[in-house]
Parts: structure tokens; C-alpha cells; sequence
């Protein structure tokens, strides 16, 4: 059985872009696809994911668990809780570590998206 080449037909709407154009294209056509992917992992984030972020952040699963149960408790886990860490380490101009041992001991929580 021998493949029906179309290439010519479907590359018609290609043919007259310039290199910039064909390279702008490429990126709004990769950001359709990516935008979804991005939208899901923002709104479908689990306390097992979360953990997994802190502990690729070097903190303990002791220290993980501890910060999100406190993501949690504070209705924050739609923000992340690696984003929660970042963001206290960046309000205070602490250590990314720091930040984290702060918040699970349920300190810092309070003005971190104000």
C-alpha cells in the first residue's frame, strides 16, 4: 500500500510565509497546545504533587507534609505549595529552605498574596 503524498496541499497555507512568520506561527501554534497542559496543572494539583515539588526543592517528606497540610489548612493549594515557599523566601529575603521550615512550623502564611 503505498502512502498518498499531500505534503504540497497541506503546506499551500505556508508556502508565502517568511522565515519570521513561519517562526512566530510555530510559537502560537506550540502555545494552543502548551496553554491547556499549563491551565490543568493550575487547577489539578494534588497534596502527593505538591510534596513531590518540595522534596525536588530539598526539603524532608517530614518537612513536605508539614507545609502542605498548612497549604491546605490556609486554602492555598491552587497556588502551589513550592509557589507558596518561593514567594515567603522572596517577601522576607530569606533562603528558599528557611521559607519553607517557616511555613511548616505555621508561621508566614499571613499577607502572602497581599
Amino acid at each position: 500500500m503505498k502512502r498518498v503524498d499531500d505534503f504540497e496541499a497541506r503546506r499551500q497555507h505556508l508556502s508565502k510565509m517568511t522565515d519570521n512568520e513561519l517562526y512566530d506561527y510555530f510559537w502560537e501554534l506550540s502555545a494552543k497546545v502548551v496553554d491547556p497542559l499549563l491551565e490543568l496543572g493550575r487547577t489539578h494539583t494534588t497534596p502527593s504533587i505538591e510534596r513531590s515539588v518540595l522534596l525536588r526543592m530539598g526539603f524532608s517528606s517530614i518537612e513536605a507534609k508539614a507545609i502542605v497540610e498548612k497549604c491546605i489548612d490556609k486554602g492555598l493549594m491552587g497556588k502551589g505549595a513550592g509557589h507558596c515557599v518561593y514567594r515567603l523566601s522572596q517577601k522576607k529575603g530569606i533562603g528558599i529552605r528557611d521559607a519553607g521550615l517557616t511555613l511548616a512550623k505555621g508561621e508566614g502564611w499571613e499577607g502572602l498574596w497581599n
